[in-house]
């Protein structure tokens, strides 16, 4: 046990405790608990939003899969950069200026109320699920190596801060854990990238070069070999990394927290500044770790695997150019970044539950602000308990990985049906329903009978869908029954837009 690391995290810990503490004085409405009050200003919310965005798929994951795949890996880190200066153009000031709290309210406001909601709801909690996935499997697997307790017991830990953030402190909370961990993350980023490029004379193309010589791929790991050989899955990738930041709940959330639409557009603008330069450094941070971690016992086993599996590719890294003092600080930040972006994402499941399920459909808008807020903190605790049930079920799996999965899941689901309720006049309540839960299913589906599931999970050995991931077919799926169904529903009512309780 490493006395530095325990130490880093009993900081981390205690500081998210402090903030959530000063957060539930402040905490009194549904504004406050859900929107921070809208008094978050671009540049807090643009931290955050890289708090949210770097996520332990950016860190751990990333690294791993660049130390394992090359080029191929950094493919994931290109779609992330690009997937938020379209959430710039596309979404960013009208979501300010049409909602309120929630992805529902927005997609609501000009279609029937009550099966909207429901919709948004339900296909926010999928994206959710698999999005929380990722998160609790890289935190077990970090807390595991480092202190040598069984990988639940790990997961239940961070299950169980994570709970306490959301249920006391609410978006207040989460904004300045977010942005505290951003801040961390960015720190500590530049001084393992600083270290790696000193190795290497601060000559990037030396690091590539030895890398090429020293990975089994040669050559190949400078190159996108994977896409080249299966262009489809290539292109169906980027679609959903691309597309599937602006369908994601816990981040279209934060564009509620800042005080008008200037503001929210130039956080994103910052969000990206500070995203793409951390994905920038996981480049430096994957390919020297194919050099520096080659053959050290310390980080690779007898049967080649790295200990503790891909995911702690960083922290072995970590170790070996700065000893145990870097070990802990760059082990707490992974912990700090996974305690922000999970606390996030239990927000935004929490408040589909509570105000788009309870408040709006059971009660039609007729409940009291502290009766919701109740809800809301009985919803976090439910999703926080489900969510450790899963992050143990899925236990080794990449977690850079199972975020693309959520991103096609959401550019399939919430992205379609969102940019065409603020785009098109002529989309009904029946087209956004069935076009949104059509690419859903699909998504759902064929990620099953995919490689990722199909092969890896239930040990078949071949798959019934190639694709992986499946957003190719289900996005443009779910635009063309949008499409399909609100033509139809026009042409037999003889309108232009379906009738809305909310009209």
């Amino acid at each position: 046990m490493n006395a530095v690391a325990i130490t880093c995290f009993i900081a981390i810990v205690l500081l998210s405790l402090a903030i959530t503490w000063w957060a539930a004085r402040h905490t009194k409405g549904t504004s406050d608990f859900y929107a921070a009050g809208g008094n978050i200003t671009s540049l807090q919310n643009g931290l955050a939003l890289a708090g949210d965005a770097l996520s332990a798929g950016a860190f751990l994951g990333l690294t791993g899969l660049i130390f394992t795949s090359g080029f191929d890996g950094y493919i994931y880190a290109i779609g992330y950069s690009t997937g938020m200066p379209i959430v710039v153009f596309l979404l960013a000031e009208r979501l300010r200026r049409l909602g309120k709290f929630t992805f529902s309210d927005v997609v609501s406001l000009n279609l029937e109320e009550t099966p909207m909601r429901i919709f948004g709801a339900v296909a926010s909690l999928v994206v959710i699920a698999f999005y929380l996935i990722a998160q609790l499997a890289g935190a077990g697997a970090l807390i595991e190596l480092l202190f040598g307790i069984s990988f639940k017991a790990a997961v239940a830990l961070v299950g169980v801060l994570m709970i306490c953030y959301v249920m006391f402190g609410g978006m207040m909370a989460t904004t300045w854990v977010q942005i505290v961990k951003a801040c961390l993350m960015l720190v500590g980023g530049a001084v393992i990238a600083g270290l790696v490029l000193q190795r290497f004379g601060f000559d990037i193309s030396a690091i590539l070069k030895t890398a090429a010589q020293t990975h089994p791929k040669g050559t190949g790991v400078l190159a996108p070999v994977a896409a080249s050989h299966a262009p489809f899955s290539a292109l169906s990738l980027a679609l959903a990394l691309m597309f599937g930041t602006a369908g994601l709940p816990h981040i279209l959330m934060r564009f509620f927290t800042v005080p008008d639409a200037r503001a929210a557009r130039n956080s994103v603008v910052w969000g990206t500044a500070f995203i793409s330069t951390f994905y920038a450094a996981t480049a430096i941070f994957g390919f020297g770790a194919i050099v520096i971690l080659a053959g050290d016992p310390s980080a690779i086993g007898a049967d080649g695997k790295v200990l503790g599996g891909v995911n702690m590719v960083a922290i072995h890294l970590s170790r070996i150019l700065g000893g145990n003092v870097m070990l802990g600080l760059v082990s707490a930040v992974a912990f700090a970044t996974i305690l922000a972006v999970v606390a996030g994402l239990t927000l935004a499941g929490a408040s589909a539950v509570s105000h788009d399920l309870y408040a709006r459909v059971v009660l039609k808008g007729h409940v009291d602000d502290q009766r919701e807020l109740k809800i809301s903190r009985i919803a976090t605790v439910v999703l926080g308990l489900l969510a450790i049930a899963l992050g143990i079920a899925f236990e080794g799996q990449n977690v850079a990985y199972m975020i693309s999965l959520a991103f096609a899941i959401a550019c399939s689901s919430t992205f379609p049906v969102l940019l065409l309720s603020i785009y098109w006049r002529g989309l009904t309540t029946r087209g956004a329903i069935a076009g949104g839960s059509a690419g859903l299913l699909a998504a759902l589906v064929l990620t099953v009978l995919g490689p990722s599931m199909w092969v890896k999970v239930f040990g078949f050995a071949a798959p019934m869908v190639s694709l992986d991931p499946p957003t190719l077919i289900s996005m443009p799926l779910a635009f063309l029954t949008c499409w399909l169904v609100s033509r139809a529903d026009r042409q037999g009512l003889g309108a232009g837009r379906m009738p809305a309780a909310a009209a």
